[in-house]
């Protein structure tokens, strides 16, 4: 028995560090070829911190990659053990499936609580320190961050510059746009020409649009009364604060933050609620404030929510891969690779699209999507007992 156990464990991990490899790999060029390949291209990254940045995207794709091969390793390991007849003889010995499994279910909740560790705390840290690495080493670079008919945004605006010349200060046919923070188009300004300056004492940048009598800067002001065109304004100097997008990007959103930072913004939430007030509320409209500020306050709460339990969710779907896939992987009954991948892939798509639908609806606290991530792991735990309880009677 001792024999069996080592093997079958020797060859689980050996199977799962292979997956967990090629997983990481092919997600990570995704990310480096979307965000940090387009940066050093633009010489906005040097090549060491390209590198640091890929180094803290490693804990952030490996909570996805390890659920991912623990699926696929167990898929594989028992297709193979199953094809060979190796379980044919462990059961001719006397030996039940249940108790051959016992090291691969132990190694499941090991792998599970690496997932906690790395989904608590350690991805949404590197995750946001990836983004800061990133933010900081392209805004700091002295490096002009315009290229010729590329937009490039920079806190509220949106700047569009036709022709960079070599120089990197003179620029031709110069478009901004600044938004609000709804998402609204405040202002528009364009010159025929224009100059960049960069400020890195006082962190910002200082655009300059240019025009001549015949041809002046156009000013557009979104306003109450509409569009007001200045024609007469032929200098026009815009101040874009690399701190303002500091602000916006590094500011943590639920997704990025750890499990511990989502529980204190929820106790900050839910603080109010819990607080003795001495209002009338036996006047009508004191009580329809009082339903209303609290649907409020569960808005506000419910994605805070979702991805806590999200966190907490996909940190066990480890256990319910494995107890799904020991038992399809024997009845598969094949050694080829390619078929416990594609299995693999086909209820990987099902249980991520149980976390798709409750993300989509984070804005609807009516419909609980904070416990529609449990789903998955209660329908892949309830179906893998029951397959492995009939594999074990050999049915």
């Amino acid at each position: 028995m001792k024999t069996l156990h080592l093997y079958l464990t020797r060859q689980m991990l050996a199977t799962l560090g292979m997956t967990v490899f090629v997983v990481t790999f092919v997600l990570l060029l995704g990310n480096v070829i979307h965000e940090i390949l387009n940066l050093l291209i633009k010489r906005m990254l040097t090549l060491s911190v390209a590198l640091h940045a890929i180094l803290l995207l490693i804990p952030y794709v490996l909570a996805f990659s390890l659920p991912i091969g623990m699926l696929t390793a167990a898929l594989l390991v028992f297709g193979r053990f199953s094809a060979d007849q190796e379980l044919t003889a462990a059961r001719a010995s006397g030996i039940s499936l249940i108790s051959l499994i016992t090291p691969v279910l132990i190694l499941s909740v090991l792998v599970s609580g690496i997932c906690a560790w790395l989904n608590f705390y350690v991805a949404p840290a590197t995750r946001m320190a990836y983004k800061a690495l990133v933010f900081r080493a392209s805004s700091e670079m002295p490096s002009n961050p315009f290229r010729s008919g590329e937009e490039v945004r920079l806190g509220n605006a949106t700047v569009l510059v036709r022709k960079v010349y070599p120089d990197g200060t003179n620029l031709d046919d110069v478009t901004a746009v600044k938004w609000s923070r709804t998402g609204e188009c405040k202002e528009i300004l364009q010159g025929a020409t224009g100059t960049l300056f960069m400020d890195p004492v006082h962190k910002q940048i200082i655009l300059t649009f240019r025009g001549t009598p015949d041809n002046p800067v156009m000013h557009l002001v979104n306003g109450t009364n509409g569009a007001d065109q200045d024609a007469s304004s032929l200098e026009v100097p815009v101040h874009l604060s690399i701190e303002e997008q500091a602000q916006a990007v590094l500011v943590t959103p639920p997704s990025d933050m750890t499990f511990w930072q989502l529980r204190d913004q929820l106790k900050q939430l839910e603080s109010p609620l819990a607080a003795p007030t001495n209002q009338n509320l036996s006047r009508p409209e004191s009580a329809k404030g009082g339903i209303a500020f609290r649907q409020a306050v569960q808005d506000l709460a419910t994605p805070m929510l979702v991805h806590m339990h999200r966190e907490v969710a996909f940190s066990f779907a480890c256990i319910g891969f494995t107890l799904v896939g020991i038992p399809l992987g024997i009845r598969a009954h094949r050694r080829e690779t390619s078929v416990g991948v594609a299995t693999a892939l086909v209820l990987m798509l099902v249980y991520y699209s149980f976390i798709v639908l409750a993300l989509a609806w984070i804005n609807h606290a009516e419909r609980a999507p904070y416990l529609i991530v449990w789903l998955p792991n209660f329908i892949f735990q309830a179906v893998g007992a029951v397959l492995l309880w009939r594999a074990n009677r050999g049915g």
